[in-house]
């Protein structure tokens, strides 16, 4: 009779399997648990730039461009309109205050002014005619006063000798009356003259303050109208470089029109263009540096023009110091605006890894120097050399500053 014999169930390729699968599942665990689930990239440690995080004085500026320009500029207008008659100075040409440029022709001016002239001279003669009428007046006053004073003392001599003649019955009482009346009518007669001739010189004396104020409003008149006779002739305000005259011989010229400006090269100024960003930043004092001939010399704002065109806005900037030597009209510097004063602050270099990043993340260099990882900062105030590091870093660690393109998704960069 056979003998059953029972079935194992732990066999070798049970076992085996068992074992293998429990392996499975162990590594697949162990990578979901412990291993690193962030997408990674391998690069050339040659391709990319690394830098360190320092702390140290920082300052934000920004780099402008500025013009060297004369600080005054006189514009040179017309103030009596004409036809050019003759030019005296060309542009290009250094003119001295009160040198003549132009002389312009003005035919109706100069009617004006022989109008003018002719009644100031009418007027003077009519003035000294008036002047010299009331001294005769007050003359004759004098000669009739005189005669009348003669004929009542007479009159009253008769009157005083008629009375004692009509008391003593020599004359009748009617020629007594007739030499009263004839002294009352020369005493009469006196006070009328007297008075008449007070209306006359006060007549001749309003007639003579009419002509003289006539007279001055006349010569001053005639005073204006030379001036602007002056005025045909253009001069020079200032000394200084005729930097054009933009009008030529026989041209005909507008009041107001402007015909050239002079440039006062005692000094100058810097004029910059400012992107409109800095608008609320800019204002009066702020400071500025720039380098020529080796050394570093001070600007400072002292106008700005608040227009904006083309997102610019200009300013002009006058130097601190002595004006530096050999600068010349129309050089172009490059200017360090200062915005901010120095302060102690986290940084690092400025790098193409801000244009991917907005200074939100970067990319952190582990100690063993083998991969750098991704982490978010936070950056403040910059200048063209520096980021201000707000939070996120600490002075001594390195970073990745060169271009992310490619990397925006990764969160680890391996080096080979």
């Amino acid at each position: 009779m056979d003998k059953k014999i029972k079935k194992k169930k732990w066999t070798v390729g049970k076992i085996s399997s068992i074992s293998f699968g429990a392996l499975f599942v162990s590594f697949i665990l162990y990578n979901f648990i412990f291993a690193d689930k962030g997408s990674k990239l391998n690069v050339s440690a040659e391709k990319i730039n690394i830098s360190d995080v320092r702390k140290g004085q920082f300052r934000e500026f920004i780099p402008v461009d500025g013009n060297v320009m004369p600080i005054k500029t006189i514009r040179l207008d017309a103030i009596e309109g004409g036809n050019v008659e003759r030019k005296y100075l060309e542009g290009g040409e250094m003119v001295t205050k009160g040198d003549t440029i132009l002389k312009l022709a003005n035919n109706n001016l100069v009617q004006n002014f022989v109008r003018e002239e002719t009644q100031t001279f009418r007027l003077v003669n009519e003035l000294a005619n008036t002047k010299l009428s009331l001294e005769r007046n007050k003359f004759e006053l004098k000669r009739r006063l005189t005669a009348l004073d003669y004929d009542i003392d007479a009159a009253k001599d008769a009157y005083e000798r008629g009375a004692k003649l009509r008391d003593e019955k020599v004359i009748s009482e009617q020629e007594y009356l007739n030499l009263k009346r004839a002294y009352d009518r020369l005493v009469s007669n006196r006070v009328i003259e007297i008075e008449s001739q007070k209306f006359d010189t006060k007549s001749t004396e309003h007639q003579i303050r009419q002509t003289t104020e006539t007279l001055e409003r006349t010569r001053r008149n005639l005073e204006m109208i030379k001036g602007n006779l002056d005025n045909l002739f253009i001069k020079a305000p200032i000394s200084g470089s005729l930097s054009s005259v933009n009008v030529e011989i026989g041209e005909s010229i507008m009041p107001g029109q402007n015909i050239g400006q002079i440039d006062d090269l005692d000094a100058f100024k810097v004029r910059a263009t400012i992107d409109e960003h800095y608008i609320a930043r800019i204002y009066e004092g702020l400071e500025g540096t720039f380098d020529f001939a080796g050394e570093t010399h001070q600007l400072k704002i002292y106008k700005i023009y608040p227009e904006v065109i083309n997102g610019l806005f200009s300013v002009d900037l006058k130097f601190e110091n002595e004006l530096p030597a050999d600068i010349r009209r129309g050089q172009t510097l490059q200017i360090k605006l200062q915005l901010s004063e120095n302060i102690e602050a986290v940084q690092i270099p400025r790098g193409s890894f801000y244009q991917t990043t907005g200074g939100n993340w970067i990319f952190v260099v582990d100690e063993s120097g083998d991969f750098a990882t991704r982490r978010n900062i936070r950056l403040g105030r910059q200048n063209p050399r520096f980021y201000e590091v707000i939070e996120g870093l600490q002075p001594g660690e390195k970073v990745v500053v060169s271009s992310y393109d490619g990397y925006e998704d990764k969160d680890r960069l391996v080096f080979k």
